[in-house]
Parts: C-alpha cells; sequence; structure tokens
C-alpha cells in the first residue's frame, strides 16, 4: 500500500549566512568540526556554537513574536487575525495568541529580552 502523498511543507533549517555553499552540500561538514581531532578543542568549540545557536533561537523567536504584534496590530489597515497570522507561520491559534501578546509586550518594552 502506497503511503499517502504528504501536502504539508517539509520545515527545513534555513541556510547559515557564514557557511560556504560548498560545505553546506557535504554532509558530513559541520562548521568544520569533522576536522578538529582534540577532544578537548572539539568539546568546546561545540558548545561554543550550541550557545551560539540558543542565543539565535531566542533572538529569532523574538522577532517572529515583534512581528506577529506587528501584523496583529488592530491600528493597521491590513490587521490580520491571530488565525491568519497562526497559518502564515504554521502555528497553533493559540500559540499565536501567546506570541502576538508576548511581541506586543516586547515593543512596548513590559517583557525584558534577555
Amino acid at each position: 500500500m502506497a503511503e499517502p502523498e504528504r501536502t504539508e511543507r517539509r520545515m527545513r533549517p534555513a541556510p547559515l549566512l557564514f557557511e560556504p555553499s560548498e560545505a553546506v552540500a557535504d554532509p558530513e561538514h559541520f562548521f568544520d568540526l569533522e576536522s578538529i581531532e582534540d577532544p578537548r578543542e572539539l568539546l568546546a568549540r561545540a558548545t561554543e556554537l550550541t550557545l551560539a545557536f540558543r542565543a539565535a533561537q531566542d533572538r529569532a523567536m523574538e522577532f517572529q513574536a515583534v512581528a506577529a504584534a506587528q501584523l496583529a496590530d488592530p491600528r493597521r489597515f491590513d490587521s490580520l487575525s491571530a488565525a491568519e497570522v497562526a497559518a502564515r507561520a504554521e502555528w497553533t491559534e493559540d500559540y499565536a495568541d501567546r506570541m502576538i501578546e508576548f511581541g506586543r509586550g516586547l515593543l512596548s518594552g513590559k517583557h525584558d529580552p534577555a
């Protein structure tokens, strides 16, 4: 029996701008970590990357929240509902509501982005 055709968009990580495209084409390549032979150095560099990716994820989420709040701003003539924001971001409507509120807080300075 054949599997049903998937109509949902498959999520892929965004390309990292500072990694050369030739390196991205090689599935074994990841920020030159594969070339580090000293396990101490490898652990240190991998830890640095982990922390940097976590920080980048947090910042990207803040920008998502700000954009969601701006799109849902009722003062905009083209304001979107939470359901429309959710559809664009591939979120649930409940999550979109929370992100819109978080973004409003960031825009008003009520949430500390730290």
